[in-house]
């Protein structure tokens, strides 16, 4: 499997994944987010994560892992490589919000807060104010610099 950075042209094949798997599509087009995707040398995207900045902070967007390539530790290569990124780019914390995969993100060292303790700036993402529920978990993790 290749995790590389998105190239033009692949974001509707990002989103119609994203989609498929129920996660927020609606603000991709206007958000500067940086997707890692995961292929396995073809054109066809198994796997994608995001990654939108705001300031030192990055917000986590939208994991995901095409059904028939779960179980084999794809989802926690995409975190690690995004992780990766987010230390080259000079970010200290990670925050996120998952409806789903709290137990996964916590096991990757990922602290649950409560949604109005995240910083300010990512409460302002539309993620944030709309197109996640209440009812999600809001985790984080800082980062360290290796």
């Amino acid at each position: 499997m290749i995790l590389r950075p998105l190239m033009p042209g692949e974001e509707r094949q990002v989103h119609a994944l994203l989609a498929e798997a129920s996660l927020p599509v609606e603000d991709l087009d206007d958000a500067a987010v940086d997707f890692i995707v995961a292929t396995d040398g073809g054109l066809d995207a198994t796997g994608a994560i995001g990654l939108q900045t705001f300031g030192d902070v990055g917000l986590l967007r939208s994991l995901v892992v095409r059904a028939d390539a779960r179980g084999d530790g794809l989802g926690g290569r995409l975190v690690d490589a995004l992780e990766a990124h987010a230390r080259q780019r000079g970010l200290h914390q990670l925050v996120l919000l998952t409806q789903t995969a709290a137990p996964f993100f916590a096991a990757r060292h990922y602290d649950v807060i409560e949604r109005n303790a995240a910083p300010a700036s990512v409460q302002g993402s539309a993620e944030f104010r709309s197109l996640c529920p209440a009812s999600a978990t809001c985790m984080t993790k800082v980062l360290d610099n290796r």
